[in-house]
């Protein structure tokens, strides 16, 4: 279908959530995989189901020092009346009726044992041992499989590993871990004005294409950082072209409806513009394409419009490429202590500024009953209300409120949750 620019105009503007799920859609995960040791898998996506291949623990363990027994043993022992048992010889394997054999909390379980008596409870007289509580079967004794069971699912394909992963990976005996290889992003960045330093008069300082490359590095991608592409129809056609060998294809400007806007047009002769135009500010005129089977993310060239694009749409479809999904970004609640202004039917991003200082008379703390709910939370104060320009306000801010596409603005001392969108990939 032939993508016209000039009479696109935005007049209609995709919801967010049916951008996103069009882009999705023209996605696949890129399928390369490896295997790596488990001190390199951290922030790896598994690319496939693991199994436990053995138990942890793989044996009865003594779960506290004290005396492994035979719980019918003590049956009816009390500080008054003790059950007296022999004491088996060091390191015993196995102990027999009225027995008792000295363990330390992590070592085995002797052979016919079912119980421990802790420490502070046994007296040890000669070759005999004073017991003074009765334990019940299996009291003090960690079983077999108890942490891991033998076979065990533990992780399914997509899961990205964490430290604590990666530690109960080695408990089962693994040293290398099946993982998807890192998504690989070809970041462009487009504009005549743009250079790399020293701007004269009318140029600017490339920025968004650096920011946008850190972004895909933080998010587990392997990011192709660019040289500037001016704003000629055939170079910018040939850097694309140069790069869909990549799982994803980002551009920094260039994608709106102005003369010198030329990508939208360049992602329609390559392949097809999917969405031109999303409900959201800053930076509606994105523009999500594919050619040759890669994914193509336009993202506008305003930073702040660039950077909550980019987490809106490259972030998840980076992710799918390399085997896995993208999770929410992780939020805290505040109290907004001035009004957002927002358009109905457009999803906005607000940046804001978090404080633990009380708020304003316009936007009070919120407290509440000692039943529970939420007290004293943090003012969230907005950085700028507008100007998608204005990199500062992303800079400065810890994060974003997303306004719902159905509200006009936040009020004043609402509570809401600020999207900590830089915390984690």
């Amino acid at each position: 279908m032939s993508h016209d620019r000039r009479e696109a105009g935005f007049k209609r503007r995709t919801r967010v959530a049916d951008a996103l799920a069009t882009l999705l859609d023209a996605a696949e995960p890129h399928g390369r995989t490896g295997s790596v040791p488990l001190a390199d898998a951290d922030g790896r996506a598994v690319a496939e189901p693991i199994d436990a291949p053995a138990p942890v623990p793989s044996y009865d363990r003594a779960a506290m020092d004290g005396y492994a027994v035979r719980a019918e043993d003590t049956f009816g022992a009390s500080d008054r009346s003790p059950a007296v048992l022999r004491a088996a010889g060091t390191e015993a394997e196995s102990i027999a009726p009225g027995e008792a054999a000295r363990v330390h909390t992590g070592s085995a379980v002797p052979e016919g044992a079912d119980a421990v008596v802790m420490i502070e409870q046994v007296e040890s007289v000669g070759e005999e041992v004073e017991a003074f509580d009765a334990v019940a079967t299996g009291e003090n004794v960690g079983e077999t499989g108890e942490d891991v069971a033998d076979g065990q699912r533990l992780f399914d394909a997509g899961h990205v590993l964490r430290p604590s992963d990666i530690g109960l990976l080695k408990s089962v005996g693994l040293d290398a871990v099946p993982v998807y290889e890192p998504p690989t992003v070809a970041v462009i960045p487009t504009g005549e004005e743009l250079v790399q330093s020293d701007p004269g008069p009318g140029e600017v300082i490339e920025t968004n294409g650096l920011t946008v490359s850190r972004l895909v590095e933080r998010w587990g991608g392997e990011a192709r950082y660019r040289d500037i592409v001016t704003d000629d129809e055939d170079a910018l056609a040939a850097a694309v072209e140069a790069d869909l060998d990549a799982d994803v294809v980002v551009t920094t400007g260039g994608s709106s409806v102005g003369e010198r806007d030329l990508i939208p047009e360049v992602v329609d002769g390559l392949g097809d513009v999917l969405v031109h135009g999303v409900a959201l500010k800053p930076g509606h005129p994105v523009c999500l394409g594919v050619a040759d089977d890669t994914p193509i993310v336009s993202l506008p060239g305003y930073p702040v419009a660039c950077i909550v694009n980019a987490a809106q749409f490259l972030r998840p479809v980076q992710k799918r490429a390399g085997g896995t999904t993208a999770d929410p970004f992780p939020t805290r609640r505040a109290v907004l202590d001035r009004k957002v202004p927002s358009e109905p039917g457009t999803r906005t991003f607000a940046r804001v500024a978090l404080s633990d200082e009380e708020a304003d008379d316009e936007g009070a703390n919120v407290s509440t009953d000692r039943d529970g709910g939420e007290a004293n939370l943090p003012a969230a104060t907005p950085t700028r209300a507008s100007g998608s320009g204005i990199l500062s306000s992303v800079a400065l801010a810890d994060g974003w409120v997303a306004v719902p596409e159905p509200r006009e603005g936040l009020d004043a001392g609402e509570v809401v949750d600020v999207e900590l969108w830089e915390v984690t990939p």
